[in-house]
């Protein structure tokens, strides 16, 4: 009996203690991977009750996404102490996650604590920045505690923005915290470290092969020196009056109530530097953040505007803007004169005090719109890039021929063949004559030979078509 007795206490332990080590087991994965985030929430607060906290919320774009990484790495240091990070996941949350799904119980579809995800944002640096998706902060601060909750902002599953949701206790002091939480992200925003001085145009790199996110794409442009922008004396004179020495003269011009902001149209034929004056520009104004709008982007010019704004001084490049600021009278539809007026009323738009300057290109001056081309204020300046003379022309071979050697001879061949020719033909040119010298294995000193051939295969062989291709449609064969 005593035998039975013993065994039936033996069992009965075995199987309590069985119980017990699967429920610690149990316990223990929730707690480590999925712990609801509501529990967390009520001991980081305690003593104080859900029903007493405040949630204060601001939402940013997703543009500045990399700011407000940068400010939040700053912002938790020795005065603020992280009692706790995670990320957090909610089942069907298609409308995002809020600092209230977080404390307030839900047994079906509770929020739970999960590892934080990141994303690599390209900024133009040797490394992206790694921004985080959505995340929560448990945080103490003068024997304070508080919450902060990241999460994307949007509508209807479509994210706009990022959003942050501070939520602390209902009194003066939980209010002070709030504050001033606010105040160091908006004060990273104006700042705009990530992006200012840059290269930047508006893109969504869903295609890209990185697989980083891009949002606001910086560009690397050519280096480009002003003894490489082969212009008449004349032409160089009148642009670095009405844009580098204007930058100069900005403090000046505004104590006498001057405005600021400047408007400048680069015309000419295809291939005479246009583009190329513009990386010179961006280079010797590298205090100013360049913004690149191609034509089928005047859609987002409001953005762009407010990025020249908040990243002032600023440089907004419209290329090819006779695609959208033709005039009206050869318009085919009330959606083109939409895109115009909205290019015309940001330009009239902006503040006198505005550190702007507008730089529009086009191959089609005659086609203007004269409410943009012929008005003070919109445009300012006209310049006009002609096709290079003999001696610009010498120049440019010049130019495009270092790393190899050239004889005066054949240089002084090159610019008698070439009249009419933009500067981009001579690129071309130099580039032939160097495939053709390297086809017969030549010894690094580009030939009269090298050259007649090249200049014979884009004169003459390629037909009339060549030339309109090439940029030579004014050329005066010899």
């Amino acid at each position: 009996m005593e035998y039975f007795g013993g065994l039936l206490i033996g069992l009965l332990l075995g199987s309590g203690f069985t119980c017990l080590a699967l429920r610690f087991r149990t316990n223990r994965h929730n707690s480590d991977v999925r712990q609801p985030v509501v529990e967390m929430l009520k001991s980081h607060f305690h003593p104080v009750a859900s029903e007493n906290v405040t949630i204060s919320e601001r939402k940013f774009p997703f543009r500045v996404r990399a700011d407000l990484q940068r400010a939040i790495d700053r912002l938790f240091t020795a005065e603020t102490q992280v009692m706790h990070f995670c990320g957090v996941r909610k089942e069907f949350a298609h409308e995002g996650i809020s600092l209230t799904d977080c404390i307030v119980e839900n047994s079906h579809y509770p929020t739970l604590s999960v590892p934080p995800e990141y994303e690599e944002l390209d900024i133009g640096n040797d490394s992206p920045v790694r921004v985080l998706k959505v995340g929560l902060w448990l945080l103490e601060k003068n024997n304070i505690r508080f919450a902060v909750l990241l999460s994307p902002a949007g509508n209807y599953g479509h994210v706009t923005g990022i959003q942050f949701q501070v939520g602390a206790p209902n009194s003066p002091d939980g209010t002070q915290i709030v504050q001033e939480f606010f105040q160091h992200l908006e004060v990273a925003v104006l700042k705009a470290e990530s992006y200012r001085g840059k290269v930047l145009s508006l893109e969504q790199a869903e295609h890209s092969y990185t697989g980083e996110s891009a949002g606001i794409a910086v560009h690397k442009l050519r280096t480009v020196e002003r003894d490489q922008v082969i212009l008449p004396e004349s032409t160089l004179k009148l642009l670095e009056r009405n844009v580098i020495q204007f930058v100069r003269q900005r403090k000046q011009l505004a104590s006498y109530n001057q405005s600021t902001k400047k408007g400048i149209l680069f015309y000419g034929p295809p291939g005479t530097g246009k583009t190329h004056t513009i990386h010179y520009l961006s280079r010797a104004l590298n205090d100013h953040t360049t913004l690149l709008i191609s034509a089928e982007q005047v859609g987002l010019l409001s953005e762009y505007m407010t990025l020249a704004r908040l990243l002032q001084p600023s440089i907004v490049v419209m290329e090819d803007v006779d695609l959208i600021a033709r005039d009206r009278a050869s318009m085919n539809s009330a959606c083109e004169e939409v895109m115009l007026n909205k290019l015309l009323n940001e330009m009239d738009g902006l503040k006198p005090d505005t550190d702007i300057i507008f730089i529009l290109t086009t191959n089609r001056p005659e086609t203007l719109e004269a409410a943009l081309a012929s008005r003070p204020g919109r445009v300012d300046q006209a310049i006009e890039y002609p096709l290079p003379d003999a001696t610009g022309r010498s120049k440019l071979v010049r130019l495009y021929s270092t790393g190899i050697k050239l004889a005066d001879t054949v240089t002084e061949e090159i610019v008698r063949r070439t009249e009419g020719v933009s500067p981009a033909f001579i690129k071309e040119l130099m580039r032939r004559s160097v495939q053709f010298h390297v086809e017969r294995n030549g010894n690094g000193e580009v030939s009269q030979f090298d050259v007649t051939c090249a200049l014979d295969e884009m004169l003459i062989n390629g037909g009339v078509l060549n030339l309109k291709l090439l940029g030579a449609t004014a050329v005066n064969e010899h």
